[in-house]
């Protein structure tokens, strides 16, 4: 049967390895993945606890199309408290990590407390031990993952030296070229002293009705494949192949939000285009993929490394003002060794390039510095020098340097490669994203720049965000591939759901089961004493001063209140009792 209705349990402080039987009633209301990890942390922690508390958990969550035949389903979450923001959090991933999870005889692996010493976890359907990593602590991810396939057959999740010494912006690398990103999930485990989990099995996952399953699955790969056969540039660039539409459209973030487009020659240099004609010498792909949109990247010099994603391209690119391709390669590559999310430190670093322009800040990278912003993230992953101040994220450090303006997040959360000016949507979704500035859990860019909405209205953007918020919910429960979600479409989602569980939901009854996670979260957030509503100021008050996009600021207040009202939120953002009823929360 699809789901496994066990989790696996590692108390690293004991020592001590448990199964235990899920009951059936909760992965019908929170489906796995995104969600059961959501609801594990909200029934066993405490909202107002440290992130980094050993009673904190992690959640590694597959979902009930992980290890299936599903098209794109070779991905997991991961769910913990962020302490880079103090919200729940969830990272998605793919590779082949998530299936194995299934395959091991696993719904969820739930690791919580604090080993004495360097420790991972080894999981399989054979047995799972707490072993020591001594040997493995302070090794790169690439390593790491190197001899801990070799020594278990199996698939890894490791941290770098960012995590162990705890960066708040370090993250967690999966098969060696995937990252749970967002959030500060190394820094978590490092607080564990977890250096890894390795999991490995070779149990088959079935499905509940294979017909129905059939159907949909068929249907989902035909879409693919006629979309592969038209010339999909997500198979042949990657994400990279969106930075020329954004610039073009005046919404590509330029010099720390400074600006929002780029003369279109320095574009041409990092663009998707460039990538495929100059660099990329082959492809890679996650488990059960049909699209492969992993790519690899040749230098001159005859390096070769994991091909940059946009946000990459993006946050060492036109947001530090540099065009070096083959520094961006370096930079992101460099990121995944040490274990830093790629987002964030190059965010960062262009808050701390504005905080050296006024004057409240040496010792940094200025703009266009590429050398010196390599140096940076070395020093930003073994926390040295200025790293240890730029290690706690854009926040902190420009707060602490008294000049919060230059801190481009939302809710502590380094905001992605979207200037939202240009596309209205995506500032009320960074504003109530619930791990903050983020564009993964409402992604309207779609909707804006492809006409089906005026990007530059807050008109309807409140229905068009919430919408997305709650098919996204379900989407990263079960777990499908984002990059696929508009492709597929709600119909193919609930026939897989169906076959794969059993179930006979309704389109409306999987948006039902979104809005129920998204508002689990939301409420665990809230007791946390944190709520949604902040946007940079900039992206309020300074217009965009030319392009496609001029004139242009975000109306947040308009679109809030509208959203809180759709929502059934009170007017300053809480969960009313009555939502709360209406998705069996309480």
């Amino acid at each position: 049967m699809s789901s496994t209705g066990q989790i696996l349990r590692a108390d690293l402080g004991r020592g001590k390895i448990s199964l235990e039987r899920i009951d059936p009633r909760i992965l019908d209301r929170y489906i796995g993945g995104r969600g059961l990890g959501a609801k594990i942390l909200s029934d066993e922690t405490d909202p107002i606890s440290d992130p980094l508390a050993p009673e904190m958990r992690v959640v590694f969550a597959a979902g009930p199309l992980s290890g299936t035949r599903a098209p794109t389903s070779g991905r997991f979450s991961a769910s913990f408290k962020s302490p880079l923001t103090g919200l729940l959090t969830d990272s998605n991933c793919g590779g082949f990590f998530g299936p194995w999870i299934k395959r091991a005889g696993y719904d969820a692996i739930v690791v919580q407390g604090r080993a004495e010493g360097p420790s991972y976890l080894a999981v399989s359907d054979e047995g799972s031990d707490i072993l020591d990593a001594g040997d493995l602590w302070g090794k790169l991810t690439g390593e790491t993952n190197r001899t801990l396939e070799e020594r278990h057959a199996g698939k890894v999740a490791a941290i770098g030296p960012a995590g162990e010494r705890g960066a708040l912006i370090s993250n967690v690398i999966v098969n060696g070229r995937r990252a749970l990103g967002r959030g500060g999930l190394g820094a978590v485990m490092g607080s564990k002293n977890l250096k890894a989990v390795v999991v490995s099995g070779r149990m088959k996952v079935e499905v509940e009705d294979p017909t129905t399953f059939d159907i949909a699955a068929k249907r989902a790969r035909s879409l693919i494949r006629a979309r592969l056969s038209r010339g999909w540039s997500l198979a042949e660039v990657g994400t990279s192949s969106i930075l020329h539409l954004l610039n073009v459209s005046g919404m590509l973030p330029v010099k720390n939000f400074q600006g929002s487009r780029w003369p279109v020659e320095r574009a041409e240099e990092v663009a998707g285009e460039r990538l495929r004609r100059d660099i990329i010498s082959g492809r890679h792909g996650c488990a059960d993929c049909p699209v492969a949109c992993g790519h690899w990247a040749t230098l001159p010099d005859g390096d070769v490394y994991k091909s940059p994603e946009f946000e990459t391209i993006w946050s060492f690119g036109p947001n530090l003002d540099s065009s070096d391709l083959p520094s961006i390669v370096r930079a992101g590559a460099l990121c995944d060794e040490l274990g830093i999310d790629s987002i964030s430190a190059g965010s960062t670093i262009a808050a701390a390039a504005e905080l050296k322009d006024m004057g409240k800040m040496e010792g940094v990278p200025g703009w266009d510095d590429p050398r010196e912003t390599l140096e940076m993230i070395k020093k930003i992953g073994m926390m040295e020098g200025c790293g240890r101040k730029l290690a706690g994220g854009a926040r902190r450090l420009t707060l602490g340097r008294g000049g919060p303006e230059a801190s481009m997040d939302s809710k502590g959360l380094e905001l992605p490669g979207y200037d939202p000016r240009g596309a209205k949507g995506m500032g009320l979704a960074y504003a109530t994203s619930n791990r903050g500035g983020c564009h993964m859990k409402g992604y309207t860019v779609l909707h804006e720049l492809g006409g089906r909405t005026d990007r530059l209205s807050p008109e309807g953007k409140a229905q068009l965000v919430m919408g997305m918020q709650d098919e996204t919910a379900f989407v990263d429960s079960l777990v499908l591939c984002r990059f696929v979600q508009p492709l597929l479409g709600p119909e193919i989602f609930v026939g897989l759901y169906n076959g794969a569980t059993g179930s006979d939901i309704s389109r409306e009854d999987m948006m039902e089961m979104g809005g129920r996670i998204f508002n689990l979260e939301r409420l665990y957030n809230e007791r946390a004493g944190i709520l949604e509503g902040q946007l940079p100021g900039r992206l309020l008050v300074d217009m965009v001063r030319d392009g496609p996009s001029k004139g242009s600021v975000v109306e947040l207040e308009e679109m809030l209140a509208e959203y809180r009202t759709l929502r059934g939120w009170t007017p300053t953002g809480e969960v009313r009792e009555e939502t709360l009823r209406r998705y069996s929360i309480l």
